[in-house]
């Protein structure tokens, strides 16, 4: 093997080696970003300079990924975002609450609680931030519960005249106000009974 030969094997060798820190070093700087948020700091008062200390990296490392702290958070805080759970298929009422029970384990956890504070109080200061959140994290679920919904009206299910996009609110709505504002026990069988009062109505009978 000629010497140029050898030299390019030994680059070649090397490069794989260079990516497991590149990915070591962007999952740190999410995590560090993430735990900040999780520790009350709003996005106005985050820093790079805050970020790249308690990530252990320069930030020039950091910006080399993210070209402001705007694309950065949002990243972050979609890694939070679980895939959805799976559903049956075979019940509305059973995949409603699979995909609430989801939304309710979720909220149950700091930084995600974090992740909705920022959402909504930020989201006039940072509208590309909340853009970002709404399409990543937002819409998969939204949309999700409302193809059930759908699903029900079409095979007979459900009523033929209900308004899709009210039962939608009414059923996301009731777990985010139980989880965010209701200052309440949240009960393993929350999903449960929201999707059963909303699929019977509050009407006399």
């Amino acid at each position: 093997m000629t010497h140029g030969t050898a030299g390019q094997a030994a680059a070649g060798a090397g490069r794989p080696a260079g990516r497991p820190r590149s990915e070591k070093a962007e999952k740190a700087i999410i995590e560090a970003t993430l735990d900040l948020i999780a520790e009350g700091m709003g996005v106005a008062e985050l820093s790079i300079e805050a970020i790249a200390s308690r990530a252990g990296v320069g930030k020039t490392t950091i910006y080399r990924r993210w070209s402001n702290k705007e694309d950065l958070v949002a990243d972050s805080l979609a890694t939070l975002k679980a895939p959805l759970p799976p559903v049956g298929g075979v019940s509305v009422r059973d995949d409603l609450i699979t995909l609430l029970a989801a939304m309710q384990t979720e909220a149950g956890q700091d930084r995600t609680r974090c992740l909705m504070n920022i959402a909504m109080s930020d989201a006039d200061r940072y509208p590309r931030l909340m853009g970002r959140f709404v399409k990543v994290a937002v819409e998969p679920r939204r949309k999700a519960v409302r193809d059930v919904v759908q699903r029900g009206v079409d095979t007979g299910e459900l009523r033929p005249d209900i308004d899709v996009e009210v039962a939608l609110a009414s059923l996301s709505g009731a777990m985010l106000w139980h989880t965010k504002w209701g200052g309440v026990e949240l009960t393993d069988g929350l999903a449960e009974r929201i999707v059963d009062q909303v699929l019977s109505g509050i009407g006399p009978r």
